[in-house]
């Protein structure tokens, strides 16, 4: 399993206390990762599905899954997890005793309310989590008995091994509601990050737009769908796993990017036209890394973090050294390999 990496919240409270005991509802692809997540790091889970057998089934392949050769747990961590995992006959039956509840039933906004008006007045004092990559928490917490006690997690496929995850707060949520989870998705060994409940929340908004764009420039004859997926990961994309859009921003120069925009806008007109933010800090002299100050505040002078920075991509470009992608004219020599 990963480790627990950090990330800041501080403005949080401190969550009261640790969960023991969860439910799962709903042992899709994501619900029964989650569920084996849980169960690795020393939660009781009880588990639901539309039948018992079925639980008993998609608990098993997750397990399966898991494994060596899987997420990278041992034997020993899965073995253990699987005792902590318990099958019950139904949703009610599972949140009994529940401290947490994390519902992750199909993206169907009738099934998630009618299930959430069902089992939240039987768990009165439990924080409640919806697993949904898209839905409004708003919407949704109008089938809780305790809005403030609800919120969002959109874990990501598969959710034993992708560090992130998104924390979705509703307008109802409480501070420690979210404090809580937080405290647990680093306990998971996750690197959480706390947002408000808006379309596609942020994650997907980022990944929608870059897909929009990518597929457009397919479609107009730039660049092959293969050569397209080349570059995004071997320039922006390789730095990504360290560096995030608007630390890169910062790295590159405001100053440079708000001239480059200007040429996007030239070529393709207003939906590339330069943020009133970007331009704001470019004329204050906010220019990123070479003035110590952009959309962050430097933390180090350019010298050290330029070194920083060219050791972490040594770093990266040897553990992606010899990974071929999983699609495209080298996937078949990465499945050799």
């Amino acid at each position: 399993m990963l480790n627990i990496l950090a990330c800041d919240n501080s403005e949080l409270p401190r969550a009261s206390h640790d969960f023991f005991a969860a439910a799962v509802v709903g042992l899709g692809t994501m619900g029964a990762g989650i569920a084996v997540l849980l169960a690795a790091r020393g939660l009781e889970v009880a588990v639901a599905d539309a039948s018992k057998d079925l639980a008993a089934e998609r608990i098993g392949f997750a397990l399966a899954r898991a494994g060596p050769g899987g997420s990278g747990a041992t034997r020993a961590t899965v073995d253990r997890a699987a005792e902590r995992i318990h099958v019950a006959a139904d949703a009610e039956s599972a949140v009994s005793g529940a401290e947490l509840v994390i519902e992750a039933i199909p993206e169907q906004v009738d099934a998630k309310l009618d299930l959430l008006a069902r089992i939240s007045p039987l768990v009165p004092d439990a924080v409640i989590a919806t697993n949904t990559s898209s839905l409004s928490i708003d919407e949704l917490s109008q089938a809780v008995a305790d809005p403030s006690r609800f919120l969002g997690v959109h874990f990501f496929n598969p959710p034993e091994i992708v560090p992130g995850v998104e924390v979705v707060r509703g307008l109802a949520t409480a501070d420690l509601t979210v404090a809580s989870m937080v405290g647990l998705l680093r306990r998971l060994g996750k690197q959480p990050a706390v947002v408000r409940s808006s379309p596609g929340f942020i994650a997907n908004r980022l990944q929608l737009a870059l897909f929009l764009e990518a597929l457009a420039c397919v479609e107009e004859g730039l660049v092959s769908a293969e050569d397209l997926d080349t570059i995004a990961r071997t320039t922006f994309g390789f730095r990504l796993p360290a560096y995030g859009p608007l630390a890169v921003a910062d790295m590159a120069g405001l100053d440079v990017y708000e001239s480059i925009l200007h040429e996007l806008e030239r070529g393709f007109g207003a939906r590339f036209a330069v943020p009133e933010r970007v331009a704001e800090l470019v004329a204050d002299g906010r220019l990123g890394w070479k003035t110590g100050r952009g959309i962050f505040e430097q933390a180090m002078p350019i010298s050290d973090a330029a070194r920083v920075r060219d050791d972490t991509y040594a770093r990266i470009a040897e553990a992606v050294a010899g990974i071929a992608p999983a699609s495209g004219p080298d996937a078949d020599r990465g499945a050799a390999q």
